[in-house]
């Protein structure tokens, strides 16, 4: 017998119900996982919420670390005892043990932990995408990140002054600003004291930034175009707001010929060796202490609630994860 969270409609955090569980053996391709730590992500508000549709009802989470327990048939780089982590692959990280496709797991490097591997492999699967291939971040650049004092945030603030970037990010207090410069953020920017795009023209003198990684969406959509340089790349990666509404795309011709996409880490990552060329990138960095693992926020999985909570009121910072 095991437990998981599931969830039968969609709505608030208290949707959210702790049962027990029976898991079958792993099936061929598959790998049976004991989960020693979970990670909580917006997406998982998403899906809870309904924002994004899922048939129901319905595991959560796409992110955990643990430890191999079995192999189904065929699956031949992975034996009982191995430490392992993932990002993806169907709904259900939010449980004690589950049955995952086998080639969706890493294996995790002894010197991590397995509260950093679960707090590391969506976040920083995304920082690396949105860095290294999305737009590749060149030094001298100058960039901007929505939400830096966040999971995705801080990894990105670090990284990108490590590529020899000028950070701006937005954040919404003085106690986030300061953390999020203390993780690498040149120019933290309270936006509910300040209009982001006038002071990204002032940082930048009038030129704008090269890039602009939005996870908030339809709140901040609009300006942060007007963030852009001329032939500038907007990332739209998240709805933490809402959905983007719809918009004429001759506007991006007209504010100077800007690129628009809608990466997710899930097409970045659909090939098993760019998942395993993408995850080696961001083990180095993180052991080799350019970018540093902030996990602020442990609870129990059982209250995953009480962390979606938290989460939506915007009290977390940095990662934070769920432990069986």
């Amino acid at each position: 017998m095991s437990r998981l969270i599931r969830f039968e409609r969609t709505g608030g955090p208290e949707v959210l119900q702790w049962v027990d569980c029976d898991v079958a053996p792993p099936a061929p391709g598959e790998a049976q996982v004991r989960h020693c730590a979970v990670g909580l992500n917006y997406i998982d508000v998403y899906h809870r919420s309904g924002l994004y549709p899922v048939p129901l009802p319905s595991g959560l989470g796409l992110e955990a670390s643990g430890v191999v327990e079995a192999v189904g048939d065929g699956v031949v780089d992975l034996r009982p005892g191995d430490r392992v982590a993932y990002a993806g692959g169907a709904l259900g990280a939010y449980s004690e043990r589950r049955n995952i496709v086998a080639d969706r797991l890493v294996r995790l490097p002894d010197a991590l932990s397995f509260e950093q591997g679960a707090a590391m492999m969506l976040q920083g699967l995304t920082a690396q995408y949105l860095l290294r291939r999305t737009y590749r971040v060149q030094p001298g650049d100058a960039i901007l990140i929505h939400a830096a004092a966040g999971g995705v945030g801080l990894l990105v603030c670090q990284w990108a002054k490590a590529l020899g970037a000028t950070v701006i990010g937005t954040v919404g207090s003085d106690e986030k600003a300061a953390l999020a410069q203390l993780y690498g953020c040149d120019h933290p920017i309270v936006y509910t004291r300040e209009r982001v795009s006038s002071r990204v023209r002032e940082l930048t003198g009038g030129e704008g930034v090269a890039v602009v990684y939005d996870s908030i969406g339809k709140d901040t959509f609009l300006d942060s175009l007007a963030c852009l340089r001329p032939m500038g790349m907007m990332v739209s990666f998240g709805n933490a707001s809402g959905p983007v509404e719809s918009f004429d795309p001759g506007l991006l011709g007209k504010m100077g010929s800007l690129f628009l996409t809608r990466p997710s880490l899930f097409a970045y990552s659909a090939r098993r060796e760019d998942l395993l060329a993408m995850a080696e990138e961001l083990f180095a960095v993180v052991l080799s202490g350019q970018v540093k693992l902030s996990i602020n926020q442990q609870f129990p999985l059982r209250d995953a609630a009480v962390a979606h909570r938290e989460l939506e009121a915007r009290r977390t910072t940095g990662s934070t994860v769920l432990i069986p």
